[in-house]
């Protein structure tokens, strides 16, 4: 199928051409006909499969016909969780609707209000905001929503994350019963289905696995950390690597991405956080320092990297791994893109055995694990399996086997030899690099 098949109007589809687009993805084949022919819908896709168009394209085939209804409200709305991928969407409105010219328009807190009350002094067609943004514009009075005729929920799996799910009760609260509403989500949890069966009638499904083709190109590692100051001594070693050029390393908080960023530019490694509470310029200005190479290292949480395309990305760091295996596959997809090949390095200690263990499922493959000399771990995450509790045939006691190298270590019949040492003992002073800086350990948050 082709998107001249779509029955698209020659201006949309002539701007669709020049964008340089001939053929849909499968999430765009399967849902723009649903969309055009209005019904509701949920669609379950990843970041980066091409599902901004599968909305945008029926959108603006909807503008086509003029509004029935008087007021300034906008026509379609279009929510999603951060400001970044508010500006991707309001970007491609504009692109393939460049033969329409349709009054377009983002709602994003953190900007402006006085830009912001000036688009909403006249009708508009296309709104896309953040919800809490959105909800302030709705209690001041500076925006009725009662010629809505589609809502758009992107990633709405992640504006559940953020808490954002009474801003979104708030705003169906305001809207005509009788829209159209289109549901994108990466994953389908309870609390999705729950808030699909709210908002939705009838609504058609389309499902899209969660995309693993690009793994092969990108070269994965599992490094074992005892704690969180071996984690930051691991992180620190990699940072050095000559062949990290740009990273883009995941942390589980914010505020621990402001605290790991500060501490790598302080070992000399020029890095960046980029998260929720950053003002919107503030991030612009961190992600385009990034692309000039004024950093290396961008420390950033799940949140604020959804949607985030930076090319060259050599390296992705999970320095905490995430909740859900999904999340994985979107994080390290950063690196290895446009058919180049990259490296995803993950950090995992023994409380991260369950996350570890999702991941492995989902992806169908253990991670193999990786030593660096002189940070070698004291514990082991993975589990042996023992016969009738007795120890290997020729090798040490299963509960106290422990080399330099990771793996067996012949005893000659003593319980550990001269350089290994039972799993869960203190390191040997001297064996690692003490931190550079003192750093307040706590277990991360997940």
């Amino acid at each position: 199928m082709t998107f001249a098949e779509l029955g698209l109007n020659p201006a949309i589809l002539s701007a669709v051409t020049a964008c340089g687009y001939t053929v849909p993805t499968p999430i765009q084949e399967q849902s723009i006909p649903l969309v055009m022919a209005g019904h509701d819908l949920i669609a379950t896709a990843q970041t980066g499969t091409g599902k901004t168009a599968c909305f945008v394209l029926p959108a603006l085939e909807r503008l086509l016909a003029k509004s029935a209804l008087p007021g300034k409200g906008p026509r379609i709305l279009v929510l999603t969780p951060t400001r970044e991928l508010a500006a991707q969407v309001m970007e491609s409105a504009r692109g393939y609707g460049r033969g329409i010219r349709p009054r377009c328009g983002t709602l994003l807190g953190g900007m402006p209000y006085r830009e912001q009350l000036r688009l909403l002094s006249a009708p508009v067609d296309i709104i896309v905001a953040t919800p809490g943004r959105l909800v302030d514009h709705l209690e001041r009075g500076s925006i009725r929503l009662d010629r809505l005729e589609m809502l758009v929920l992107d990633e709405a799996d992640r504006m559940l994350d953020m808490g954002f799910s009474e801003d979104i009760n708030k705003i169906v609260s305001r809207a005509p019963s009788e829209r159209q509403t289109v549901m994108f989500t990466a994953t389908m949890g309870g609390e999705i289905a729950k808030l699909a069966e709210s908002m939705l009638r009838e609504p058609k499904r389309v499902q899209l696995a969660v995309s693993t083709s690009s793994i092969p190109l990108i070269e994965q590692r599992l490094h074992v950390a005892d704690n969180l100051n071996h984690k930051k001594e691991l992180l620190n070693h990699l940072a050095g690597s000559a062949e990290l050029t740009r990273a883009i390393i995941f942390s589980a908080t914010k505020r621990d991405a402001d605290e790991l960023s500060r501490e790598l530019s302080r070992n000399g490694f020029p890095a960046a956080a980029l998260h929720g509470d950053m003002t919107q310029m503030a991030r612009n200005k961190t992600i385009e320092r990034m692309r000039r190479g004024g950093i290396r290292l961008l420390v950033a949480t799940d949140v604020a990297a959804r949607g985030l395309d930076v090319s060259g990305i050599s390296h992705v760091i999970n320095f905490d791994l995430p909740r859900f295996a999904e999340d994985y596959v979107h994080r390290i997809g950063r690196t290895g893109r446009a058919g180049a090949t990259g490296i995803a390095i993950s950090f995992a200690s023994s409380a991260d055995r369950n996350y570890l263990e999702r991941i492995e499922r989902f992806i169908g493959k253990k991670l193999p694990e990786q030593q660096i000399a002189g940070l070698e771990p004291s514990t082991t995450l993975r589990k042996a399996a023992p016969r009738s509790g007795a120890p290997k045939k020729g090798g040490i006691p299963l509960g106290n086997r422990f080399s330099k190298s990771g793996g067996s270590k012949e005893s000659n019949g003593k319980p550990w030899s001269k350089t290994a040492k039972p799993a869960g003992a203190a390191p040997r002073r001297g064996q690692r690099p003490e931190p550079v800086i003192e750093y307040r350990s706590r277990r991360p948050q997940l």
